[in-house]
């Protein structure tokens, strides 16, 4: 009785240690100050406030619901002090990341993009860093496009670019550049314990030998 006590104690505290809520971290790494912008899905909860300022090298950790969450990560830039006017980030065009975590089956999966479908205004990449398993690439746009952005689709004074996609794709092949486009590399993430979105992030690291882009730990 007592082994079969332990045996359910055992599997119970499996099932917590797999449904551990994910941490979303956000690192700036930009020369000037972000301010992150998270938005919900319709009908799911707020996990931020989008009042923080993120100086460089600076963090911010926010956790995501255990059982199912969606949402949007976007960096605003040349912001105010009270957060209400911000040169880029705040509409299009901005780099948009997309997240989605669920449990499926007592096993937590996580889905997630960086889009450019909204343009661009700072690299950006995310990168899963305690994985639990499966496919878990890291995605995103490390290059800063608004350098070489055509100039009939320059905004913001050159703070921001609106495209065209076929630019934004051929520099960033990992991002998503249509409504209907998707990255040229598997993803099948599970248990990721971290997600964690880079504002300009240096470099990205590619495995040559299966095309999968490995998790690098974006800190640097």
């Amino acid at each position: 009785m007592a082994r079969a006590f332990a045996f359910v104690l055992l599997l119970l505290s499996a099932n917590v240690a797999v449904m551990t809520a994910t941490t979303l971290t956000l690192h700036n790494l930009c020369p000037h100050p972000v301010w992150p912008l998270v938005t919900p899905n319709s009908g799911l909860p707020s996990i931020s406030d989008n009042t923080a300022r993120l100086d460089p090298k600076a963090l911010l950790s926010l956790s995501l619901p255990s059982t199912f969450w969606a949402g949007r990560v976007a960096a605003r830039t040349g912001c105010d002090v009270a957060v209400s006017s911000c040169e880029t980030g705040a509409a299009p065009p901005a780099t948009v990341a997309q997240v989605t975590v669920h449990d499926r089956g007592n096993l937590d999966m996580a889905a997630y993009s960086v889009s450019l479908v909204d343009g661009f205004n700072v690299p950006m990449v995310i990168s899963p860093q305690a994985v639990g398993g499966g496919q878990c690439p890291a995605l995103g746009c490390a290059v800063d496009l608004n350098c070489d952005c055509p100039p009939a689709q320059r905004a913001v004074d050159g703070a921001a670019c609106r495209g065209p996609p076929a630019y934004f794709k051929n520099r960033c092949p990992l991002t998503r550049t249509t409504s209907t486009d998707v990255e040229p590399v598997p993803q099948s993430c599970r248990a990721p314990g971290e997600l964690k979105i880079v504002f300009c992030q240096p470099s990205m690291v590619a495995a040559a030998s299966d095309m999968v882009i490995r998790t690098v730990v974006a800190d640097s």
